[in-house]
């Protein structure tokens, strides 16, 4: 097994991160489909690092951002939101 200085682990510690599931929903077309998502769990932070990792068949990524804010999602209809305007927990999920 590699040391952890051979395996390219330096002294600094890295974020964890927080994932989560959103069920993304067109206000066009009413395509939906659930997102896979995380972003860096320390609120200290600037930027959270948001990514969606998982992205459902029909949807895009239309402009990356590292908020969820400003995360842009492209629709197949065409219809263009921002991520989190169309997203809603997925706890209801089965």
């Amino acid at each position: 097994m590699a040391s952890p200085k051979e395996a390219g682990i330096t002294g600094t510690s890295m974020a964890l991160r927080d994932r989560f599931s959103k069920k993304l929903s067109c206000p066009q077309c009413g395509n939906e489909g659930f997102a896979e998502a995380s972003e860096v769990d320390d609120p200290k932070r600037k930027h959270p690092d948001f990514k969606v990792d998982q992205m459902p068949r029909g949807f895009g990524v239309q402009r990356p951002s590292n908020n969820q804010e400003n995360f842009m999602i492209k629709c197949e209809c065409g219809r263009k939101f921002p991520f989190r305007s169309v997203a809603e927990a997925a706890a209801e999920r089965r």
